[in-house]
């Protein structure tokens, strides 16, 4: 096929960044949290099996300053064909085009999805256009998968989302990257055996400081309210137990950072801090903390205790004969490397491919990820109200 690019205007755009930060793929840039690369297992891969001998053609929206698009290797799956891709910036759509080995290019994500020869389409686009252009894609037929948050602030949007997967039967799946931390996938394996039983306290954390503001489109990483990016640290509860929050107690703490200040970013946000406590879905608690303005450790991180022990790092139960061994993750396909934070971007594409070629549920469906979403959205409105106890919507199919 000869390369072509596409000019058009049809209202939203593609975004020139990608759904995280983070720099795979741009030369010359320092890294940035999360997307220190992880050791990948060669050897495991030589035991891993194809489901399939089909292979999808899949469209990449968005790669940017820091190469996001890219950054879950579509292009090294061999069920895979990167067959378009699309970003605002022409020098980066054509990076992008290269990395995957593509010859399509769109200069706007929504003529990417009008692209009938295409099944899925990745969303990798500044985190404002994820939950709008996710829902043109499934009306346009697509299987989707998205970077974090699903939505942006937005409940409204959230229940149109959820609409659209029930209504389109298109497979949807958000790339939450604690679900592959080897702490947290150990954990979900446990629960799933019985080892935890229930979860009576859980806390998750995201700490990444922005002493100095983010290149992002339009700016939309400067002085967001921290709980409206809350799925890394939420998903250390529901991304090990499958359950839901049900209300929430949020605490904001004014930002020292000048362009984290109310004054100074579009959101009008006060906070450069948020912590949330919320109440679960199986009647135990969870804190769940994000924060721009503490310099020091970063990172994503979460712990548990449960009716059974304590997992902080490892599993304690008090009984040796109790402490199982860790779970390891499944093999993934040669030549698909683990990627960046913890190393689990392979492991989240190459999850969301087979569950179109197995014709099933993903394991990080609209149900969880608006779980983890619509919670951090509600928690700032408890922290605008000083801390006010809020019912969180409930989504199930």
């Amino acid at each position: 096929m000869s390369a072509r690019s596409k000019a058009g205007h049809s209202g939203g755009q593609a975004a020139s960044v990608g759904g995280d930060s983070g720099p795979e793929g741009t030369a010359g840039a320092a890294a940035i949290q999360g997307f220190e690369q992880a050791v990948t297992d060669t050897e495991a891969a030589k035991n891993w099996q194809p489901v399939s001998d089909r292979k999808i053609r899949i469209g990449i929206a968005g790669y940017g300053v820091c190469g996001f698009g890219a950054a879950f290797h579509f292009q090294d799956h061999p069920n895979v064909i990167v067959a378009a891709v699309a970003d605002l910036n022409p020098d980066k759509c054509a990076e992008l085009a290269k990395l995957c080995r593509c010859e399509t290019t769109y200069s706007t994500c929504e003529e990417l999805i009008g692209d009938d020869s295409l099944e899925a389409i990745f969303v990798a686009t500044d985190a404002p256009s994820h939950g709008r252009l996710a829902i043109a894609a499934l009306k346009a037929g697509k299987h989707v998968a998205s970077a974090v948050p699903a939505v942006f602030g937005s409940l409204e949007e959230a229940d149109a989302l959820f609409a659209a997967v029930k209504t389109t039967g298109r497979k949807y799946m958000m790339f939450e990257t604690s679900y592959f931390h080897d702490d947290l996938y150990c954990m979900r394996e446990m629960y799933k055996s019985g080892t935890l039983g229930k979860i009576v306290y859980a806390e998750g954390e995201y700490w990444h400081y922005f002493g100095t503001p983010l290149a992002a489109h339009k700016s939309w990483r400067t002085g967001l309210p921290p709980q409206w990016y809350p799925t890394h640290s939420n998903a250390y509860y529901v991304g090990v137990t499958g359950g839901s929050f049900t209300e929430v107690s949020c605490m904001g703490m004014t930002s020292p950072v000048e362009h984290l200040k109310p004054e100074n970013n579009q959101f009008g946000n006060p906070f450069g801090t948020e912590i949330a406590l919320f109440r679960t879905s199986e009647g135990g608690m969870a804190r769940m903390a994000v924060s721009w303005d503490t310099p020091g450790v970063g990172g994503e991180r979460g712990r548990i205790r449960t009716e059974k022990g304590t997992f902080y790092g490892e599993f304690q139960s008090g009984q040796k004969d109790q402490v199982p061994s860790a779970s390891s993750r499944p093999p993934l396909p040669p030549g698909v490397d683990a990627g960046g934070h913890g190393g689990s971007h392979g492991y989240l594409m190459s999850e969301f491919v087979e569950s179109i070629l197995q014709d099933r549920k993903p394991l990080i469906d609209v149900v969880q990820a608006l779980t983890m979403t619509v919670s951090g959205i509600v928690a700032h409105e408890s922290a605008l109200k000083d801390g006010e106890l809020m019912k969180i919507p409930q989504y199930a199919l």
